[in-house]
């Protein structure tokens, strides 16, 4: 069923529901480790609905991580990344700890294979990564793969559940493709 939200039409991909339950499934398989002194790093800014919500279901499975944020910028003002970049960097020590970095999609993967070797560069133990969406079509740098992921994406410009167009459509509680007049929006 197409919703229209500020003039924009908007066709839901996965519904509320089916990313709470991927949700649960997803923290089952974080807690199966390794989960020692873990710390939970969400990516900025399209991430912090999934990391709520998958914290929650960490909590619910047994868990108790630190949760920290990290912002990264990996597109300067254009659509060609000019490399990756920190906008906002984590207080805590990673070193000797299991890291978990929750991003909403892994595309490229030059983000987060920039934020695990950060990581690992720190000192850190072990880093898993968890996405809510994977677009391996995208992949076109590295060999950076999640451990963790909601679901699949095909390739299209999704907004909702924390992901925008121009700052508009995070609130939504679903993941849908926008398909009317996304003119100026990179493919997401």
């Amino acid at each position: 069923m197409m919703i229209t939200v500020r003039g924009k039409t908007i066709e839901p991909l996965f519904s509320a529901d089916q990313i709470a339950e991927r949700n649960i499934a997803l923290a089952e398989q974080i807690a199966e480790g390794p989960t020692t002194d873990l710390l939970v790093i969400a990516v900025l800014k399209g991430s912090f609905i999934f990391a709520a919500d998958l914290l929650r279901a960490l909590h619910a499975v047994g868990l108790a991580p630190e949760v920290e944020f990290i912002t990264l910028s990996s597109y300067g003002k254009g659509t060609v990344s000019q490399g990756v970049r920190i906008i906002k960097d984590i207080d805590s020590e990673v070193a000797g700890r299991d890291i978990l970095l929750i991003d909403d999609i892994l595309e490229s993967g030059r983000t987060l294979r920039f934020a695990r070797d950060l990581m690992f560069e720190r000192g850190a133990n072990h880093v898993s990564i968890a996405v809510l969406l994977d677009k391996t079509s995208k992949r076109t740098e590295g060999t950076v793969e999640a451990d963790y992921v909601g679901f699949e994406c095909p390739d299209h410009f999704v907004v909702g559940y924390g992901m925008d167009v121009a700052y508009a459509f995070r609130e939504l509680p679903f993941v849908g493709i926008v398909t009317g007049d996304s003119e100026g929006a990179a493919p997401r």
